[in-house]
């Protein structure tokens, strides 16, 4: 959770009440401050940049992300000390990145910088300075991450992640005819103004249907007429994040290998025999699992010598005696000093380490916070506008876990251990140059006693004295001090250590030992000491230690009206007890003869239950019974009537807690009810929910044996039964919610609920269910599918498979592993597995769908047979795609991709193999191509091509294409061999007058002399036939339907070095790849410097027609926030005014 996002960072002053006007001490030359007590690490502020930070926490703390990055190495990214070599492509930002997120994992300080990133941004320190919209910094980082990873593994890494698709219908009311069109996005934008929640804002923005009618009638193509339609728009808002697979859950290597050493006679084993226990043990090899984090086994046991004691040889280890207790707390420091991860309890947080804990992080400050407070803080602001959602589903492995140091790769590993140890030498030297501290004394003549704790008589300017003192000397010396200080004393001096509570001042420990330093004692930094004479203050005895710690308590109780009459208003008053002291109290504090007492079992006002505190344990203390600061209790006459509490003992406030669940009957038995109405709260349990439903419906009572409850979502689809012994809340299951009764028990804890369907194209409301053991083979629950859809004799031959339906609701990646489990596999509860017919390809072999690339009109390619359109309609589909590449006139072209089938091909084959195979296909025949050189293979990337494959003897592995690729073929007149530096362009022409093009022409580039724009002027100036003074030449961007004019006189200035160098087109602002469109112009017959065709006006002016629009609806949202912001009387903070945001990604293949 992020504090404000346009917030800056200033200087802050400690709030602590005492020694405000003490001198600063100065501290010149320090290291970084080491990490808080959260263990948590900010990001520094550059002073503008707080919407930056925001994003990266954002995509640190996502794993998936995170670990994706890392799991690029240097063979592809490249290295930081080659990125000034002509030659060296490096990928600069995402190994700023890498290096980024393994400073705010590892690195032992409190915050990190940002300024080497944003310097592989290419922004100034302008940029630095200027405010930007966080939204719009996402999509261009995703977009530099995307160009930045072209060509490696993690190409598709931002696809992967946060893709999702939202599919635009239209119905007409006439014909029932659909019209459907599907649009990509990475984020949405929703109106959260009047809605009770962001499943609500998702409902009314992408859900809820438009009506054509009246004057707004639709023209449907199937009836040929205006006729009435609904439009509505299925969002599918969940990112696509790949379900993470994780090994076996395997314990620290301490605990195994005591584990078989506490089996062995004497606790002794060869070393050799060791390995082979723990393979035999975990089921997989030291140096596989562990070798990498911890080194060989030999030098492990060497570490860890209090542990196991190694033979001189080292050829046998024995387990130390009296080494569990010893080992225990080992481990424990060895993981809080090296796997920083989970923070330290905190004091006033939780009670238990591994509760969640949400944590504020405002640039370099990370602070915990509670969930309340989160609701307050963005009341009325406009900061939280963002959100980042994580599908709460997904299971870490269990050596990630407390672990900070998994994934990160080895030359980080190194860099940051080498980082730390240099930052702990520097904060070694600071500590010997700085021993002093602070000391606040509390003087005891200047305090009384009241209301149970020690609170000053005057001011506390007068009753405390700050001292500075050196903590290596003694508690003696420390006592002459305050004698020297304080003439006026007289008797017994006694020094304790004293502790602000919520109630006042309270005294803990004497302090005792005058020969101890004050580091001995544990007398911390800004302590409080108390100085008195050890027995009272104030003529009053008063009692020390945490035992008696005077607790500040809310007290509950009816308020009396001035008759003397109980009133239905409840008032909330503090009170201060003793901890020691009797619960019982409390009625003789508030004069109240006889009651009963409850206490809060959340521990906090408005929590879920109350519980009644029994007559035999009123005689236990306040902290027998739990109770701490901040504690309710309620306090109800014994003779009043009007209880504050329901039956099931739950407190009732204005909100109205307790609510209803609608029950259908659906076990198709009669009954007089087709549907109840349940009241229950988020703690009742389902089993109770359902007995009462089924008295309700008043059907059979042997239901109560032979039924469950089945959540029904919006579109009546039945989900998976929810267990009995699971309350509203584990259930997750929201107030107004629709169950289903139904025959059949629910599945039990070591059972799975699966939904289960034949085919890829599944249609809502056709899957079929089946409960099936979690321990299951995925064969064995394949062969159950298939007999319940009747096709038991199907499976011989392995002529089916499963497939595991993703969040797009399609077919995703293949269950391969036919002997693994469902539980090994993460399967769960819930599911949809599909039924795909054919056999898997074998491991180490790609299945491959073939396209043929079809390019409209003469470009210089090969000439197919004609009218390839119309002849595929019986074997293929067709993709088409506008784009400038061969454009004819101002028409825009249209890049068809005809699909021949799939091919079946090993991984270790090459590019030439992969052709000829895919000539073999029937469809392919047509063509009449004669050999697999007169191709040219690209990748198919969002329905049209995408990266050149160029080298025909590489194998295909190599080119790491993944298990979902697509390849087009696209026909050549002749073999090419293009090189590695050779970039193929498309040409074209511009015609005199017309603002149109000639078709366009391919021509291969060698970038190898440096990528400059003369090197590119001249080529094409050659190609053509030209003197190339005489022509002009740009690169069109379609997506902006612009040209950019490449001119070898351009000139940039670079940030450092404060001299010209020419423009390498690979990089910005040009970027340029394969496939891009290039216009030439003849200045020899035209001196016009547009470039532009009518197509490109037509264009700009819809884009411009959109970006009205889209303006439009923020102005009518921001003159809605300004009303409530207004309203609330909320000042509004100056800023400085947002402009254009870039970043500079060089051009990677």
């Amino acid at each position: 959770m992020f504090g404000d996002l346009f917030e800056e960072e200033y200087s802050t002053v400690s709030n602590n009440q005492y020694g405000k006007g003490k001198k600063l001490k100065t501290k010149a030359l320090e290291p970084p401050a080491p990490r808080e007590f959260t263990n948590l690490s900010g990001i520094r502020n550059q002073g503008g940049t707080c919407y930056l930070n925001s994003l990266l926490q954002t995509l640190h703390f996502t794993p998936e992300f995170r670990e994706a990055l890392f799991s690029l190495g240097p063979e592809e990214l490249g290295l930081f000390e080659d990125k000034d070599k002509p030659d060296a492509k490096v990928r600069i930002i995402p190994l700023q990145l890498q290096r980024l997120f393994a400073q705010l994992l590892l690195l032992d300080q409190e915050a990190a910088s940002t300024t080497d990133l944003t310097d592989s941004f290419g922004w100034t320190s302008n940029e630095e300075m200027r405010q930007h919209d966080v939204q719009e910094l996402n999509r261009i980082l995703f977009s530099a991450l995307e160009t930045s990873l072209v060509g490696t593994s993690g190409h598709d890494l931002i696809n992967r992640l946060y893709h999702g698709t939202i599919v635009n219908q239209i119905v007409c009311k006439e014909c029932k005819n659909v019209s459907e069109r599907q649009e990509d996005f990475l984020d949405l934008t929703v109106a959260v103004k009047n809605v009770s929640g962001l499943e609500d804002a998702l409902w009314n923005m992408y859900v809820e249907e438009e009506v054509f009618d009246c004057d707004n009638l639709y023209h449907c193509g199937t009836c040929d007429r205006l006729v009435k339609a609904a439009k509505e728009e299925k969002s599918k808002p969940d990112v696509n994040l790949k379900d993470l697979q994780s090994e076996e859950e395997i314990d620290h290597p301490l605990i195994i290998l005591k584990a078989i050493l506490l089996e062995e006679e004497n606790n002794l084993i060869p070393v050799d025999q060791l390995g082979q226990k723990l393979l035999k043990k975990i089921g997989i090899s030291w140096n596989k699992k562990y070798r990498k984090q911890h080194g060989p086994l030999r030098k492990f046991l060497q570490l860890h010598s209090q542990i196991f004691l190694l033979s001189s040889d080292e050829s046998t280890v024995r387990l130390l005696k009296n080494s569990s207790l010893q080992a225990e707390s080992d481990f424990q420091r060895n993981d809080q000093q090296i796997f920083k991860m989970l923070p330290p309890e905190s004091p006033g947080l939780n009670n238990s380490i591994s509760c969640p804990h949400w944590f504020d992080i405002n640039d370099s400050k990370v602070q915990p916070i509670r969930e309340k407070d989160i609701e307050q803080q963005f009341q009325g602001k406009e900061s939280a506008y963002m959100l980042f959602y994580r599908k709460s589903q997904l299971q870490r492995p269990p050596e990630a876990r407390a672990n900070p140091r998994y994934g990160v790769p080895c030359h980080l590993l190194n860099e940051m251990d080498a980082a730390n140890i240099e930052l702990q030498t520097k904060r070694a030297e600071c500590d010997s140059a700085n021993n002093t501290f602070e000391l606040h004394l509390h003087l005891g003549p200047q305090y009384h006693f009241f209301n149970g704790a020690l609170h000053p008589v005057v001011s506390q300017t007068e009753s405390v004295w700050d001292l500075t003192f050196d903590k290596r000397k003694t508690l003696g010396d420390l006592r002459q001090s305050i004698f020297q200080l304080l003439e006026f004393w007289e008797g017994d001096m006694i020094l304790s250590v004293a502790k602000l509570v919520p109630a006042g001042l309270h005294i803990y420990q004497s302090l005792g030992g005058d020969e101890l330093t004050l580091c001995e004692t544990e007398i911390a930094d800004g302590e409080d000491i108390f100085v008195w004479n050890g027995v009272e203050v104030g003529g009053v005895h008063i009692q020390t230690g945490i035992d008696c710690e005077p607790l500040l308590l809310n007290v509950l109780h009816l308020d009396t009206s001035r008759d003397g009459e109980k009133c239905c208003q409840v008032i909330e008053s503090p009170h201060v007890f003793p901890a020691n002291a009797e619960v019982g109290t409390v009625l003789t504090a508030l004069a109240i003869p006889a009651g009963v007492i409850f206490i809060n079992s959340a521990g906090c006002p408005g929590g879920e239950g109350w519980t009644a505190i029994p007559k035999e344990d009123m005689r236990k203390t306040f902290r027998e019974q739990g109770l701490r600061n901040g504690s309710s209790i309620l306090i109800q006459d014994s003779h009043d009537d009007n209880s504050l509490l329901t039956k099931e003992e739950k407190w009732v406030t204005s909100m109205n807690e307790i609510d209803w669940l609608h029950v259908k009957n659906l076990c198709q038995l009669e009954s007089e009810e087709k549907q109840v109405k349940i009241s229950a709260t988020v703690n009742t349990m389902v089993f109770d929910i359902r007995i009462k439903a089924i008295k309700e419906l008043k059907l059979m009572k042997e239901l109560a044996d032979n039924s469950c409850l089945r959540p029904i979502d919006r579109n009546g689809k039945l989900l998976c039964p929810v267990p009995d012994s699971y309350t509203l809340k584990e259930a997750e299951l929201k107030m107004g919610s629709s169950l289903g009764l139904c025959l059949g028990k629910a599945p039990s804890s070591s059972q799975l609920f699966l939904f289960f369907a034949m085919g890829s194209d599944v249609q809502p409301g056709t899957e079929m269910e089946i409960i099936v053991e979690e321990t299951i083979s995925v064969r064995d629950c394949l062969k159950l599918m298939l007999k319940k859809s009747g096709l038991q004799d199907s499976f011989i031959g392995d002529a089916w498979h499963l497939r595991k339906m993703d969040w797009c609701y399609e077919a995703g990646e293949p269950l391969c592993e036919e002997d693994a489990t469902l539980k090994e596999l993460l399967i769960c509860s819930g599911d949809t597995l599909l039924l795909i017919e054919g056999q898997l390809p074998p491991l180490g072999f790609l299945k491959v769908p073939i396209w043929w690339y079809q390019l409209q009109g003469p470009s210089g390619h090969w000439e197919s047979h004609q009218d390839q359109t119309n002849c595929t309609s019986s074997w293929g589909r067709v993709w088409r795609a506008t784009s400038s590449q061969g454009a004819s006139g101002n028409e825009p072209a249209q890049v068809s991709l005809l699909y021949l089938g799939d091919i079946e091909i090993s991984e270790d084959a090459t590019l030439a193999e992969l052709k000829s195979q895919a000539m073999t296909l029937p469809p392919f025949l047509e063509f009449g191509v004669p050999f697999p050189a007169h191709l040219r293979a690209w990748t198919v990337e969002r329905k049209r091509p995408g990266r050149l494959l160029r080298t025909d003897r590489q194998p295909l592995r190599e080119y790491k294409l993944g298990r979902r690729i697509e390849i087009c073929l696209e026909p050549l007149q002749k073999g090419e061999n293009l090189g590695p530096q050779d970039v193929l362009l498309r040409t074209q022409v511009r015609i005199p007058g017309e603002r149109t093009y000639t078709p366009a022409l391919d021509l291969v580039w060698n970038a190898a002399q440096g990528g400059t724009a003369g090197s590119l002027r001249q080529r094409v100036a050659d190609f053509y036939c030209l003197p190339v003074e005489k022509i002009e030449i740009a690169k069109y961007f379609p997506e902006k339907f612009e040209w950019l004019p490449i001119s070898s006189w351009n000139q940039q200035i670079t940030k450092r070095k404060k001299k010209k160098k020419q423009d390498y087109l690979q990089g910005a602002p040009y970027y340029l790849k394969d496939g891009d469109t290039i216009g030439v112009k003849n200045l020899l017959i035209d001196d016009d410097d547009d470039f532009s065709t009518i197509r490109d006006d037509t264009g700009k002016e819809k884009q411009k027609q959109r970006a009205l629009g889209r303006r439009k609806s923020q102005e009518a949202l921001h003159e809605q926030s300004t009303y409530i912001l207004s309203s609330a009387e909320t000042p509004a903070r100056p800023r400085a005014p947002e402009t254009s945001l870039s970043i500079h990604v060089g051009s990677f293949r």
